[in-house]
């Protein structure tokens, strides 16, 4: 790869980023407002972050761990809640066939729910390859270290519940879902999605209803789409 080929991909990758990050920041902070509040230190946040990087399973896991839950409860529930991943790196996989196994290695560390989002809507509009991809992923990563350091050192000196930190990843989630709302057909298979995932919230414990909702709307709606297809219904 040429140096100036690199800086084009380097800017694109920023370029894609930015909105992440500017998104990560506020979120990271207050996870490290709330990790502050549930006796962990920077160096334990940034530990955390580094290993999972993975917000919502972050903020499930410091909640438990305020709450004195035991390690094997922390470490299944996380594990739950993240094999929504298996879902994004499996439609990943399309894009990124015949890719080397230590690159997907690194690019897997680095996928989100933002960076998913924002890659798949790149590598549609075609121009888009494997390496600005890779920038985006790691400087969203990145930005949430730091930004979840940053918020245990200030930790100390916000209150907890201030400034509605604790509503900062459903307002993240809410954005992104309304990004990808691009016809009426995604919008029926996202209510479908909150449907069930409300029924067997209140139905069954713990959060695997977020998975199990997941995979149904999205099973749902590709037989449906499949089945229009097939009929020549646009």
């Amino acid at each position: 790869m040429t140096e100036e080929r690199s800086r084009g991909v380097v800017r694109d990758g920023l370029g894609a980023a930015w909105p992440i990050c500017l998104g990560y920041a506020p979120i990271g902070l207050a996870l490290g407002v709330l990790a502050q509040k549930a006796g962990l230190g920077p160096l334990d946040t940034g530990i955390m972050s580094v290993l999972v990087f993975a917000g919502g399973s972050q903020f499930i896991a410091v909640a438990m761990i305020k709450s004195g839950a035991a390690l094997a409860a922390i470490v299944a529930t996380t594990f739950m809640v993240n094999l929504r991943h298996a879902l994004m790196t499996s439609a990943l996989a399309v894009p990124l066939q015949g890719v080397r196994r230590r690159f997907l290695a690194l690019f897997a560390y680095g996928v989100t729910d933002e960076s998913f989002a924002v890659n798949m809507a790149r590598f549609r509009a075609d121009g888009w390859d494997r390496w600005r991809a890779l920038v985006v992923n790691q400087t969203a990563n990145l930005t949430w270290i730091l930004s979840t350091i940053a918020g245990a050192y200030a930790g100390e000196f916000v209150p907890a519940g201030a400034l509605g930190i604790d509503y900062a990843l459903t307002a993240m989630f809410i954005c992104l879902l309304i990004f990808q709302l691009r016809s009426r057909f995604y919008a029926i298979v996202a209510a479908f999605s909150g449907l069930v995932a409300t029924a067997l919230y209140v139905t069954i414990p713990g959060n695997s209803h977020i998975v199990i909702a997941a995979v149904t709307a999205a099973t749902a709606g590709y037989a449906v789409r499949r089945n229009r297809a097939a009929r020549g219904v646009v």
